[in-house]
């Protein structure tokens, strides 16, 4: 065979080039149809939404809606300020947040026709999702000023008495015992406080529904007037929690309205009102006071008489004057006494974001951090004109609703004050530790299945974003100022 050394030279160079692509297939070169170990993809972090949020601004173009953002709980640490939510601090336990239904309120819900009728007292009572759930009510024993004429349920001819109080009757008040009935029936458990604004002008000083002072003589009749009018509203179906014995008694020029002193209704409640529940087997709580915060010395008279404090639950407060820190004043004195928030007023030429912030910040807030077992807003509704009123009532008090047509109405501030609260902390709620400190005001809740509720108001001029912390884990998120948000989570 004849040595040929081109060719070999040609297989020789063959074989090398085999030969380095064999070498490079065991580099970290991938080579074409041999196999491989897969990439390594770490996988995705989930973040889970473990807090509701529901947000009003004061600008109004977010007006209590649910937030769609994410807030998962972490303990990736952050250098933003806390609110620490401490569910094992408890303090009083809550009634319910709401308004009073006044006879003019009744009147002009009834101007509405049955579909919106129906829809708007299922929103404001019920506990569907749509509904704000209120869960408090206070009513007036015969009128108020925002009915539209001054009554009660004895009223007589000049010079006539009527001892045995033969001729009482709850006639004038039938459209708001009806609409009693129809809220009672979406909410059977709904509480309610019933104020009268006069006695019967006979048993008064003035012949006047306006002012004057209660004699001494009718103490004991007027006890009756209250246990008879309790007695008939039970028969309507109609369960009255609580009573005051006057609003506003130290206010008496307003129609009707009157005058009550401390050592008036201390007399009132030990020598007529408590003998009379008691005798009469009412389970009806005695409620002293219902007037300013600026006077805690009033309520506090009343509770040092040891024959009247036995018949007293405790005491409301209103805050047209004054500091909502006196409803702990009274609480520290004798906290065995509840205390109670149940009438605030908007007014027609208030602006929304500095009444929201204002009534946030001391209704809602500042009632609940000062130990109130409730926290009331003034009336459910009226015209666009804020009447019916008596003459000489209020002429600027703002319904939370205003009812434009038979067919439309409005939702105001005061609806979205309370709905910030009752849709959110439901009866038998208590509240429990946060702590407050800067611009950020907030209270805390645990709801009877065991959520928390945590509502917060940016009272400052600035977005504040924080860390809500709970259980050794936070969830952060922000507000703009004069923003509320409640958030909510299990």
């Amino acid at each position: 065979m004849k040595f040929n050394l081109k060719n070999t030279i040609k297989a020789f160079l063959f074989m090398a080039a085999v030969m380095a692509q064999v070498k490079c297939s065991s580099s970290s070169d991938p080579v074409e149809n041999l196999p491989v170990d897969p990439p390594v993809v770490n996988p995705p972090v989930v973040v889970t939404n473990d807090v509701d949020f529901w947000l009003t601004k004061g600008n109004q173009s977010v007006i209590l809606a649910k937030q769609s953002g994410t807030l998962g709980f972490s303990t990736t640490a952050n250098g933003y300020a806390n609110i620490e939510v401490n569910a094992a601090q408890k303090y009083q336990t809550i009634d319910g947040f709401g308004y009073t239904l006044t006879g003019g309120s009744v009147d002009v819900i009834n101007q509405l026709n049955g579909a919106k009728r129906t829809a708007l007292l299922q929103e404001l009572f019920g506990n569907g999702e749509s509904s704000i759930g209120v869960s408090y009510i206070r009513i007036s024993i015969g009128a108020s000023d925002l009915n539209a004429t001054p009554f009660t349920y004895n009223d007589l001819a000049a010079g006539e008495t009527d001892l045995n109080l033969e001729k009482f009757s709850l006639e004038k008040d039938k459209n708001l015992i009806a609409m009693l009935k129809e809220i009672v029936a979406i909410n059977p458990k709904i509480l309610i406080l019933a104020t009268p604004w006069s006695a019967p002008i006979w048993m008064k000083d003035v012949a006047s529904f306006k002012g004057g002072k209660l004699k001494t003589e009718y103490y004991d009749v007027y006890a009756k007037y209250f246990v008879k009018y309790i007695q008939q509203m039970k028969a309507e179906g109609i369960t009255i929690d609580a009573v005051t014995p006057q609003n506003e008694p130290l206010h008496d020029g307003n129609n009707p309205s009157m005058y009550m002193s401390a050592t008036d209704q201390g007399s009132f409640i030990k020598k007529s009102l408590g003998p009379a529940f008691k005798a009469a087997n009412l389970n009806v709580k005695i409620i002293a006071y219902d007037h300013n915060c600026d006077n805690p010395n009033y309520p506090k008279a009343i509770l040092a008489d040891a024959d009247a404090f036995p018949f007293v639950d405790g005491s409301a407060f209103h805050l047209y004057a004054g500091d909502i820190s006196a409803l702990t004043n009274v609480y520290n004195s004798y906290p065995t006494k509840n205390v109670y928030f149940t009438e605030q007023w908007t007014s027609s030429e208030g602006s929304f974001d500095g009444d929201l912030k204002w009534h946030i910040r001391n209704v809602i807030i500042g009632s609940m951090r000062n130990y109130s077992k409730n926290a009331l807003e003034w009336n459910v509704a009226n015209n666009a004109n804020f009447g019916p009123h008596t003459d000489g009532g209020c002429t600027m008090c703002k319904g939370a609703i205003t009812i434009t047509s038979g067919d439309s109405f409005q939702r105001n501030l005061a609806y979205y004050i309370i709905a910030h609260a009752s849709k959110f902390v439901p009866m038998g709620s208590t509240r429990i530790e946060s702590n407050s400190g800067g611009s950020l005001q907030n209270v805390a809740f645990i709801t009877p299945s065991g959520s928390k509720v945590l509502i917060v108001e940016n009272d400052g001029s600035a977005t504040e974003t924080f860390n809500i912390k709970f259980n050794g884990k936070w969830v952060t998120t922000s507000l703009e100022a004069g923003s509320v948000g409640t958030y909510t989570w299990k």
